[in-house]
């Protein structure tokens, strides 16, 4: 017997449709000079349940194999794909396509504030050496302890919602000043340090205090909530910052 292919969909299959993406190109240029962004339309089939991720491997996959962009773990835990979609910054990977009216064209640019290295991946470095000066790790003295260091309930609540980063620079570069200002800390490298500075355990905070007492450290904040909104993980960073500065004054924490 000869096998038929049946073209009647599938009984609940959710149709697809064509989303046009208009991707930002950045190619270095090998003389030296300076070259210039353009960008590029693509077009592709797509589902309203698909991310914006998915839609980028496609045309990466399937018609320009060019395109780069960072991915690791798909999953909103890595932070490696944060752009800005639609004029915000998002994570590519937790953003789905029927949330951006995909009847009109989707932008997708390299986040703003880190020199761009080629299309939609820039140059982490600058906002890594922030995060770095903080002191992202715990203080302690004296001889290694002999049990875990125990901490209640109520401490641990104290600073549990700044151990949510995930290190994205989508809050960083969402920031007006950071934009202008490449000294500034930026909201991520205080949010981390607010993460040490109220752990009960941590013996640092004073020396983190006085990092961020620098002029372009936390009083460089102008609280426009750019930050906050723009956090995938729903950290609530302009809070925690007003929390970085009233330590400072008052040294309680």
């Amino acid at each position: 017997m000869t096998a038929t292919l049946d073209a009647t969909p599938e009984v609940g299959a959710v149709p697809s449709f064509e989303v046009t993406l208009k991707v930002m190109r950045y190619l270095p240029s090998d003389d030296g000079s300076t070259p210039v962004p353009h960008w590029d339309e693509f077009r592709v089939q797509a589902h309203g349940t698909d991310r914006v991720l998915d839609a980028l491997h496609k045309v990466k996959w399937e018609q320009d194999g060019s395109l780069t962009f960072r991915r690791s773990c798909a999953h909103g835990v890595c932070g490696s794909d944060a752009m800005r979609i639609n004029g915000r910054n998002r994570l590519a990977c937790k953003t789905l396509l029927k949330d951006l009216d995909p009847s009109k064209p989707i932008t997708v640019e390299p986040i703003k504030g880190l020199p761009v290295v080629k299309d939609l991946v820039v140059d982490m470095e600058p906002f890594f050496a922030s995060y770095r000066e903080i002191m992202p790790f715990l203080v302690t003295t004296g001889t290694e302890p002999t049990k875990e260091r125990r901490q209640s309930a109520e401490q641990r609540e104290r600073f549990d919602d700044t151990t949510k980063c995930i290190l994205c620079a989508a809050c960083t570069s969402s920031c007006p000043v950071f934009w202008t200002d490449g000294q500034y800390f930026g909201p991520a490298a205080i949010v981390n340090a607010h993460r040490f500075i109220f752990d009960s355990r941590d013996e640092g905070g004073a020396q983190r205090l006085e990092i961020l007492n620098d002029k372009e450290g936390v009083w460089r904040c102008r609280t426009t909530f750019n930050c906050t909104e723009a956090c995938p993980r729903g950290i609530e960073i302009t809070k925690a910052i007003q929390e970085v500065k009233r330590a400072m004054i008052t040294r309680a924490f």
